[in-house]
């Protein structure tokens, strides 16, 4: 079981010591030559509707580069995000996320831009269909679950906890600890609480785990002499 906690500045924190995924940000890193080649296609003759003139070759083949670099980064994203979430689903067989308000975040103009850079939303949809695929499951925690409020040594719950304060400090018991990490932790402990007890867990989705029966890998079929 493995919580997962997405953020900004980190892309993945997880609950059992894994190393943070850290967020590429492929669109910032492209932003500077997609203005570059922006301003070139502004100098060149491009189409009009109302006068029906068309493109120049020149504004065609600088439209043909900005849309290169545009498939690129989406491409880098895409590819980010699959050995993510492919890793995820099968190395664990429990793997806990929290319900994001993305569309909202998507509003905050100061925010709005890296969170569709991050791809909360596209990670969340790759887990919920490769756990399935490799026989785990999905657990996605309360959108107002203080996951990053609560203390994971003692559960105790700070009031308030602004997103500039990257520490979590805990007034009852003293922990100090990583804000994210400190989520992270929260959220595979609420649901060990929910399925203590509900049998046992294979340690991957796969069930590699588990022993290869007397009979052979193959059935009955594979041990009969010929």
């Amino acid at each position: 079981m493995i919580g997962v906690d997405l953020g900004i500045k980190h892309l993945a924190v997880f609950s059992d010591g894994r190393p943070t995924a850290e967020n590429p940000k492929h669109y910032d890193t492209a932003r500077r030559k997609l203005g570059r080649l922006s301003r070139t296609i502004a100098r060149r003759l491009g189409p009009d509707r109302r006068t029906g003139q068309q493109p120049s070759k020149r504004w065609q083949r600088a439209d043909a580069a900005r849309n290169r670099v545009h498939y690129r980064t989406a491409n880098l994203r895409r590819d980010a995000l699959h050995k993510l979430t492919t890793s995820l689903a099968r190395e664990y067989g429990t793997i806990v996320v929290e319900d994001l308000n993305v569309s909202g975040m998507l509003r905050n103009r100061r925010l709005a831009r890296v969170v569709a850079d991050a791809g909360f939303g596209e990670i969340r949809r790759q887990l919920a269909y490769k756990t399935r695929w490799n026989g785990g499951t999905l657990e996605v925690a309360d959108r107002w679950f203080p996951s990053s409020k609560t203390c994971s040594g003692c559960q105790a719950v700070t009031p308030k906890l602004p997103l500039r304060i990257r520490m979590y400090v805990c007034d009852h018991c003293g922990l100090v600890l990583d804000r994210d990490e400190n989520a992270a932790l929260n959220l595979a402990a609420l649901v060990k609480r929910h399925v203590a007890g509900s049998g046992p867990e294979t340690e991957n989705g796969r069930g590699a785990d588990r022993k290869t029966p007397s009979c052979g890998a193959g059935g009955i079929e594979a041990s009969t002499p010929h």
